[in-house]
């Protein structure tokens, strides 16, 4: 987990009956208010797991989106819900510190995709990769049946043309470009490509040009 910048408020909870020996041997200044630091049980070698989540958690931006869908309507359960449910359960924990068991999201998970479905160690930026892309898709694919029920958000009846699905938070909050300058040993000719970074390419291409030379 990130390091947190320091509130300089109090917090009662951290004085509370619901307090850790950690928490008071911290002290509650060290503690920004409505901020919860919990660790993720291994299930097994699923480190890369929690160490993703952990860092999605602290990505404010992303966790706000995740609980704003908690907020709507139940849907069928899915690895979206799953990670609501546990982002949700961190968040209104009455401690500040402690451990939580992400056994729903672990299962839901190695249902989903056979490659995680073992107790092997895994790729920490595979797990990422598959993580933000299906958490896309999931949304995308919600949109496009409020689509196909004649229903959007705000109100209009959607049109039969058909269109390339619309852009998710996720596309807002980690989509970029990527410029890629070469420049020639011979003639030191400089040519420039850039590329955008959404989606499912987004965290491939970054990988493919940091491990190029």
């Amino acid at each position: 987990i990130r390091p947190a910048d320091v509130s300089g408020k109090g917090c009662s909870i951290c004085n509370g009956a619901n307090a850790s020996a950690l928490e008071k041997e911290i002290g509650p200044e060290q503690f920004p208010v409505n901020e919860h630091y919990f660790g993720l049980v291994n299930f097994g070698n699923t480190c890369y797991c929690n160490s993703v989540l952990q860092a999605l958690y602290f990505c404010r931006p992303f966790r706000d989106k995740v609980l704003a869908y908690k907020s709507q309507p139940r849907k069928k359960e899915n690895l979206l819900t799953c990670l609501a449910d546990l982002f949700h359960s961190i968040a209104t924990q009455k401690k500040k510190v402690g451990v939580i068991p992400p056994k729903k999201f672990i299962t839901r998970l190695r249902k989903e995709n056979e490659l995680f479905d073992n107790y092997m160690q895994q790729d920490a930026h595979e797990f990422l990769n598959y993580l933000l892309n299906t958490i896309a898709d999931i949304l995308q694919e919600e949109r496009k049946q409020e689509k196909q029920n004649g229903r959007l958000p705000n109100g209009n009846v959607d049109s039969e043309n058909s269109s390339p699905p619309d852009p998710t938070w996720v596309h807002e909050i980690f989509q970029g470009t990527l410029t890629n300058e070469t420049r020639c040993l011979t003639c030191e000719t400089v040519s420039f490509h850039v590329f955008p970074l959404a989606n499912k390419y987004f965290l491939a291409t970054v990988s493919c040009f940091s491990s190029s030379s």
